[in-house]
């Protein structure tokens, strides 16, 4: 039997959030956790936390934000490490959360075809997080939330606070 594939995606605030609340969760229940952040410097708050309470923790990117076009070889290089390390690991963890790789798939800098290679081969639950889903993977998936942001301070020009935001 195959473990279960979650997505967390859309525009809303708390994708990040729930797979951290979700990781959390498996690392007190005993299971073996890993953190893999696409397009992030591994900087943030919950990083830290996740660190402290013993989770596996990798950072593949430089903390930018990027449109298609934008995207430099090397982060894309930094994604694909991200999956190829992914890969590695499903055989030795419970619970892997890649967190923002639907995101790195929406900018391209991944295939559909390397992250469904990754989805059908892994024994370990995934949990993905992004701003977009293709119907493929949420065909795939048991779990689809999509959070939809109605207000959030950046619409306002406010910057993003530290403990809140990141």
């Amino acid at each position: 039997m195959r473990a279960s594939l979650h997505l967390y995606y859309g525009d809303g605030k708390g994708k990040t959030t729930s797979a951290v609340g979700l990781a959390v969760r498996a690392q007190g229940a005993k299971l073996r956790v890993a953190f893999i952040q696409f397009l992030k410097d591994g900087s943030s708050s919950e990083i830290r936390q996740l660190k402290q309470l013993g989770i596996t923790c990798f950072a593949f990117g430089d903390g930018k934000f990027y449109r298609k076009r934008e995207i430099p070889n090397n982060v894309r290089e930094s994604c694909r490490e991200a999956l190829a390390k992914a890969a590695k690991l499903a055989d030795s963890y419970d619970l892997i959360v890649l967190d923002e790789a639907l995101t790195a798939l929406g900018l391209g800098a991944i295939s559909q075809e390397e992250m469904l290679e990754l989805v059908n081969l892994a024994k370990c639950e995934l949990v993905l997080t992004g701003r977009e889903a293709p119907e493929q993977l949420i065909a795939r998936a048991d779990y689809v939330t999509f959070m939809k942001k109605i207000k959030h301070p950046y619409d306002t020009g406010k910057q993003a606070r530290y403990g809140i935001e990141f």
